[in-house]
């Protein structure tokens, strides 16, 4: 008989279906977190529990954005349902690193 994986180790808990539990959950693992109480290693997987939840609510989210829809009206005055046009969102940008060849500015330059 195959056991599944959360009844195997009980702090493994299914992935939440509703956004506002993951927020939740999330709330809770940065509380545990910032607690300072656990050990590297519980540290660690709190960290990896919380990138999950991140990615989970992410999708959540991109899956409602999705599912919107916009009432128009068409030339003849008819209502008409239609998908919600959904801006891509950029993606991150590392923010530019200092070059090391970099020289400071000349003494007269400085603000203050």
């Amino acid at each position: 008989m195959a056991v599944a994986k959360s009844e195997k180790n009980p702090k493994v808990e299914a992935a939440p279906e509703q956004y506002g539990d993951v927020v939740s959950r999330l709330e809770q693992t940065v509380a545990r977190l910032e607690s300072g109480e656990l050990s590297l290693e519980d540290s660690l997987k709190a960290f990896e529990e919380g990138i999950r939840l991140v990615r989970r609510g992410e999708k959540l989210l991109t899956e409602a954005e999705q599912r919107i829809e916009q009432l128009l009206v068409d030339e003849d005055g008819q209502e008409v349902v239609a998908p919600l046009a959904v801006a891509s969102r950029p993606a991150p940008q590392a923010a530019p690193r200092a070059s090391s060849t970099a020289r400071p500015p000349p003494e007269d330059d400085v603000p203050f």
